[in-house]
């Protein structure tokens, strides 16, 4: 079910048909939602039997039909509680309270993956349930379908839409059409807002934004970034070594070009093990890395990528981030007491315009654990030490350095458990406050609310 992973995904029935069904086979059952991968869920019976007809045996309709979709939430058990990780059933369209209020009504529109629609009336935010990839022509339709209802259900006429900076999101697009006054947010900015409206907070804070890729204001793919931030301004404060990805999106594809990058870039690619691709394919992307060709990205998404095809030997992903949730699964099997403490593996160059976390002596110190025949779950164990430890000495200089006394742990690279353990700890320790995810997505499932939050504190009070 959930081969390499320590966790398994479980749900209580939530309908009578759930009991009979259980109650018929008196054994767990293996279920999946009613759709074609990354496509929306088939709620409409001719929907159903066109698009889910030729893989089922049967389908099983009602007198009923369902007026709107709406996908199973998906929440994690952590140290700190439960986190949600997917906002939608039993979640949405629940109000929250933001910590500003609105002058205009606001739409918010969200971004390209994972996506999620809000509106916001006066002093509350409403996102939607869960859409998915905007990618995907019906899932788009359900987008546009979600933003209809959501907007008949609160009675909201929007008079500003709020977006991201991406030129190319379809979302940005749709933002740009309506004709409406229009306000620009920055992916990571509306990450770390997101978090500050789950905490009831307007003062700035030091974000710690990580996730895959955003947006970002010198048009660069961004993902590990220090901002200081409130719900009006975010500066950029520092961030992770720029590197480039071979291949664009093929590099999200088969992270095995993502390790390649690193280990080039750490002067180590020759020592590496050798991913099992063609060698054809192996020495094109040798030959784009030295060329320095690809879009350029400060992502702790794509190197955390890089990490974990190197320990697991992974070289595509059959779902996203697949190598780096491996990775996290590997460093759990190993006590923090037990996992090694690499000293200096990751550095702080501060020869650029802004502080860089640098990690090219973590990824050497990868590649030489692992040739010397280190277990890889305790190489993992050490990588997320490594990082976390780096990531919280930065922080906390630089909190030190603008008089702030709060860090916001925000982006979807803090859905990995150890890392945001490792992370905060660190943090506390250094005798800060830390906020963190829990009721609303830290991953781009809350960068909608993020975005009406901005939006709100631009136009109101």
């Amino acid at each position: 079910v959930a081969p390499g992973l320590t966790e398994v995904g479980l749900l209580l029935p939530y309908s009578p048909l759930h009991h009979l069904l259980l109650d018929a086979v008196d054994r767990p059952l293996v279920m999946t939602s009613g759709n074609v991968s990354d496509e929306p869920i088939a709620h409409d019976d001719d929907d159903a039997v066109r698009r889910l007809g030729p893989m089922v045996d049967g389908l099983l309709t009602h007198d009923r039909p369902i007026h709107i979709r709406c996908d199973d939430s998906v929440a994690r058990s952590t140290s700190r509680g439960v986190q949600v990780l997917r906002r939608s059933r039993g979640f949405a369209p629940e109000p929250v309270a933001l910590p500003v209020t609105a002058a205009r009504p606001i739409l918010a529109v969200g971004a390209e993956l994972k996506s999620t629609v809000a509106v916001v009336q006066g002093g509350f935010v409403v996102a939607s349930h869960h859409i998915g990839d905007l990618e995907h022509l019906a899932t788009y339709e359900s987008f546009l379908q979600a933003i209809d209802h959501l907007c008949h259900l609160y009675d909201v006429t929007p008079e500003v839409v709020a977006h991201d900076l991406h030129p190319e999101y379809l979302s940005t697009k749709l933002a740009h059409d309506l004709d409406l006054p229009v306000v620009g947010v920055q992916h990571h900015h509306a990450h770390v807002a997101s978090c500050l409206v789950e905490h009831g907070r307007t003062d700035p804070v030091l974000g710690l934004a990580f996730d895959g890729l955003g947006y970002g204001t010198d048009a660069t793919l961004w993902g590990g970034e220090l901002l200081v931030a409130d719900l009006r301004d975010a500066e950029r404060v520092g961030h992770l070594r720029p590197i480039a990805m071979p291949g664009g999106g093929a590099a999200i594809r088969e992270p095995w070009r993502m390790a390649a990058a690193w280990t080039a870039a750490a002067g180590c690619g020759e020592r590496a093990p050798a991913p099992v691709v063609d060698e054809a394919r192996r020495d094109g992307v040798a030959a784009v890395i030295a060329a320095g060709l690809g879009p350029v990205t400060t992502s702790v998404g794509r190197l955390f990528d890089a990490l974990g095809s190197l320990v697991t030997g992974r070289t595509v992903a059959t779902y996203e981030a697949q190598a780096a949730i491996e990775l996290e699964a590997l460093a759990r099997r190993v006590d923090r007491d037990d996992a090694p403490r690499w000293v200096d593996v990751v550095t702080i160059d501060r020869s650029a315009a802004l502080p860089q976390i640098d990690p090219r002596g973590l990824v050497e110190q990868v590649v030489d654990a692992l040739v010397r025949g280190t277990a890889p779950e305790v190489v993992a164990a050490g990588i997320h030490e490594a990082l976390g430890s780096a990531a919280a000495a930065l922080a906390a200089e630089i909190t030190a350095h603008h008089g702030l006394d709060t860090v916001a742990l925000t982006g979807g690279v803090y859905q990995n458990a150890r890392l945001t353990e490792v992370v905060e700890g660190a943090l506390l320790d250094a005798g800060l406050t830390v906020l963190v995810h829990q009721r609303i997505p830290a991953n781009d499932g809350g960068i909608s609310i993020g975005q009406a939050a901005v939006a709100a504190a631009a136009t109101g009070s």
